[in-house]
């Protein structure tokens, strides 16, 4: 079906596939690196690239995921109860993202110092 080398690697044991209505194949690949700047452009290496729109939608996605579990992380781990409780919520999950996202966005790791 396919024959190539994947775009990067993958962790063997969480991956899975199923057959749906004897004609579809559905192939479930847990990557090895998930960070949000890891948005693989095709699934093997020079093969099935993303149609761009797609792959700017999978970055735009995966950098809110990023920004919610670092504001999960500040708000559990660094933030005042003064500051959360006058800014409550830090909730991406309904958020649109525009400008720097690709790569995984900004960089805020100066931030939790």
């Amino acid at each position: 079906l396919l024959q190539g080398k994947l775009f990067d690697s993958t962790i063997t044991d969480e991956g899975t596939w199923t057959l749906e209505d004897r004609k579809l194949i559905r192939i479930v690949l847990m990557k090895t690196n998930r960070d949000a700047g890891n948005c693989w452009t095709s699934l093997l290496e020079n093969e099935y690239a993303a149609d761009p729109w797609v792959q700017d939608q999978m970055q735009r996605k995966l950098t809110l995921e990023r920004f919610q579990r670092e504001a999960t992380f500040l708000s559990r781990n660094c933030l005042t109860f003064s500051y959360l409780s006058q800014n409550p919520g830090f909730d991406f999950s309904g958020a649109e993202i525009s400008g720097n996202y690709s790569k995984g966005g900004p960089d805020f790791s100066s931030l939790e110092k």
